[in-house]
């Protein structure tokens, strides 16, 4: 006697796996964007921390000193006057921002950039700048339309254009040659911010 048996076999169709496939695919492009708007999100503000940071331990080194004198990348280095997370190499005097650009302080010299871009003739006795190079464009328009306040600030420079502080917060558009969007076309602009 012979029996007749059935198996029944379960399993998924290759429409079935291609439609999951699918989802896992669009559900992997959106956590990528969404990861990438952070990451992006979080170094913006660590580099607006950076910066105020920076200002806040250079006023506080300066403090009973009649003029900034004397202020260089290598002295904010290598008296823990730059945070930590900025410093690449402190006998040599180097420091990197979120954006990975270089990031240099110094006296300002009255006739040259930053500080006399920003006022002609500045003292450079009494004034510092902070400069953050080669951000790319995003970074540039979010660091250059920030409201820094008016606290002590002379001006600031994007690109090779200065702005004085009455001008600031930047406008992303509008004037053509003295709005964000303009002054920040460039790949690799940098910004300097200017300070008595």
């Amino acid at each position: 006697m012979l029996v007749d048996v059935k198996v029944s076999q379960a399993g998924r169709s290759m429409v079935e796996m291609l439609g999951v496939l699918a989802i896992i695919g669009v559900l992997s492009v959106g956590g990528i964007s969404g990861y990438s708007k952070a990451m992006a999100k979080f170094k913006l503000t660590k580099a607006q921390d950076q910066i105020t940071m920076l200002l806040m331990n250079i006023r506080t080194a300066y403090a009973t000193s009649p003029s900034y004198d004397g202020l260089t990348s290598k002295v904010a280095t290598s008296f823990n006057i730059a945070p930590s997370d900025m410093v690449t190499d402190s006998a040599a005097g180097t420091m990197n921002g979120a954006f990975g650009g270089a990031v240099t302080v110094g006296a300002c010299d009255e006739n040259a950039a930053p500080c006399a871009t920003v006022q002609a003739g500045a003292n450079t006795a009494s004034y510092f700048f902070i400069t953050m190079a080669d951000l790319g464009r995003e970074a540039c328009l979010s660091l250059s339309t920030s409201d820094w306040g008016s606290d002590g600030m002379l001006g600031m420079v994007v690109g090779a254009k200065g702005i004085v502080s009455t001008a600031l917060p930047l406008a992303l558009t509008g004037a053509e040659g003295a709005d964000a969007d303009s002054l920040c076309a460039a790949a690799g602009t940098d910004i300097s911010w200017v300070y008595y």
